[in-house]
């Protein structure tokens, strides 16, 4: 990816746009039976699976799926504050998500391989590259996930932290087929 293009991303992380749409839930119930007929040990493994998007709009959702699709993206960060203000669980490893586009559509399933808590400092350079997000350094990963947080954040009325508690997920694609890792 070009520098060009992490730049117009980092700026984006930091504006407000319009919501995803609802997740498709018919098409992902289709899309995790098929995953489960095809890999019953996998998703026996872990049977329960969330539907959802990366980011908090429609076109970060798109954004950061396309990473994922195209450039290798095979980790994300989230604050621990954001999964229990939404009341989920934390993500296990072993556990699935189905991710969706922008519009509700879901595209992949993705099984999470690493997990691990800590801080904002804790982040390091090799979390950054498997991100894939800007020109994939930590200063770049930095620099947009703060800006991230403070506006998420902001918008459920609490006020970010560098101490606030990270989840530092790593993951593969697992279907559909074409585009499993």
């Amino acid at each position: 990816m070009s520098i060009a293009v992490g730049l117009v991303h980092n700026r984006r992380m930091t504006e407000p746009r319009g919501a995803a749409a609802p997740v498709d839930d018919t098409a992902a119930t289709r899309m995790w039976a098929d995953y489960e007929s095809a890999r019953p040990a996998l998703a026996d493994a872990c049977p329960e699976y969330t539907v959802e998007h990366f980011g908090d709009s429609a076109e970060l959702a798109d954004e950061l799926l396309d990473l994922v699709l195209s450039c290798g993206k095979r980790a994300t960060a989230e604050l621990v504050s954001e999964f229990a203000a939404r009341g989920d669980s934390l993500p296990r490893i072993g556990s699935h998500w189905i991710a969706c586009d922008g519009a509700g559509v879901p595209r992949i399933v993705i099984r999470t391989t690493e997990l691990r808590i800590g801080d904002f400092t804790t982040a390091d350079a090799a979390f950054a590259f498997d991100e894939a997000e800007g020109d994939r350094s930590l200063e770049t990963w930095a620099e947009g996930h703060r800006r991230y947080w403070q506006r998420t954040c902001a918008a459920r009325g609490a006020v970010w932290s560098e101490s606030d508690e990270i989840v530092f997920e790593r993951f593969h694609v697992v279907w559909p087929p074409e585009l499993a890792d």
